[in-house]
């Protein structure tokens, strides 16, 4: 099971480019009449450093899931990325073509493989840490999303997004994704008002199995795929105590017990085949005298919707909660 991570709109795209400093583009920059710039671009990331380009970044190699997600959205196919075959397990919203190289792990890619595709730019989160940065800058300009951020994480994914596309030439793409998902979006709460599910409860998590003990990850308030939750008018009932990053909790099939809503549905991740809510709690007594698994209202998402993702994988997790709520 992964467990790599144990640790929302604004008014205009315009606006969303200059908040928090996460991008911004020279004054004059050459244009084709597509609206693609082609001389040198200036972004600034996550981290407040100030990236220039000769030119929109076409080479990219992507160091974390999400932000590849993002990069194959926007029409920027990497020609590099870490963990290709877990990508393709995790994240089917946007697949990525049989010629991308692998470039090791998203914990510790080769610095080595990096540089021998040349790319124009490394795209990579935060968490990743300065030692990393460091070493890449020696070589490649390196552009570092945030990736999560537990109080706006739907507007960090906006942040993000449109920083990508700025470095990439690709803001005309950033608007139609994030107008495609903002509709998607509207859509679905209007869908779950209309069947009168408005305010009912959800949980979220993913879980693992150490011999016989089972740790279970909440999604908190602030997390992602609980962002879309509420904001498509549900209400996350998990409450406990979460990271300020990621929104993310810990517990147990014991602290499951505050899960008491009789209307409450909880959803489960399980992409990798390893799923320990059907296996590993098929016999436990305190799981099958939870409400929510003695009247069937246990969902497990399909396979490969990445939960840290982008535009994209938001999109596949309105449906499901659409398809669960206003069925």
């Amino acid at each position: 099971m992964l467990r790599t991570r144990l640790t929302v709109l604004a008014a205009a795209a315009a606006l969303l480019l200059s908040a928090c400093g996460t991008t911004e583009t020279p004054a004059a920059v050459p244009s084709v009449p597509g609206g693609a710039p082609t001389g040198p671009v200036t972004v600034t990331d996550s981290r407040g450093k100030t990236i220039t380009l000769k030119a929109p970044a076409t080479r990219v190699v992507g160091l974390e899931w999400g932000e590849i997600e993002m990069l194959v959205g926007l029409g920027v196919m990497p020609v590099g990325a870490a963990d290709t075959k877990g990508y393709a397990t995790w994240v089917s919203a946007a697949k990525l073509d049989p010629g991308v190289k692998d470039v090791g792990t998203r914990g510790e890619p080769s610095v080595d493989s990096i540089v021998a595709l040349q790319p124009d730019l490394v795209v990579m989160e935060a968490e990743r840490g300065s030692a990393l940065v460091t070493q890449l800058e020696k070589y490649v300009p390196v552009l570092v999303a945030k990736g999560s951020d537990a109080a706006d994480n739907l507007g960090r994914m906006r942040s993000d997004l449109n920083m990508i596309a700025a470095a990439t030439g690709t803001t005309a793409e950033a608007q139609r994704l994030l107008a495609d998902f903002d509709a998607a979006l509207a859509d679905g709460k209007k869908k779950i008002a209309d069947a009168g599910a408005a305010g009912r409860q959800f949980a979220i998590a993913d879980g693992w199995k150490e011999g016989s003990t089972v740790s279970i990850r909440m999604f908190g308030q602030g997390a992602f795929v609980s962002q879309l939750g509420i904001q498509l008018g549900l209400t996350n009932a998990w409450t406990g105590k979460t990271d300020a990053a990621w929104g993310l909790g810990q517990t147990d099939v014991e602290g499951l017990s505050v899960l008491k809503g009789q209307d409450l549905h909880f959803f489960y991740n399980a992409s990798d085949g390893d799923d320990v809510f059907a296996n590993g709690l098929a016999n436990n007594a305190i799981w099958k005298s939870l409400p929510f698994v003695q009247q069937n209202r246990v969902h497990r998402m399909p396979d490969g919707i990445w939960t840290f993702g982008g535009t994209l994988s938001a999109r596949q997790y309105i449906d499901q909660f659409v398809k669960v709520y206003a069925a």
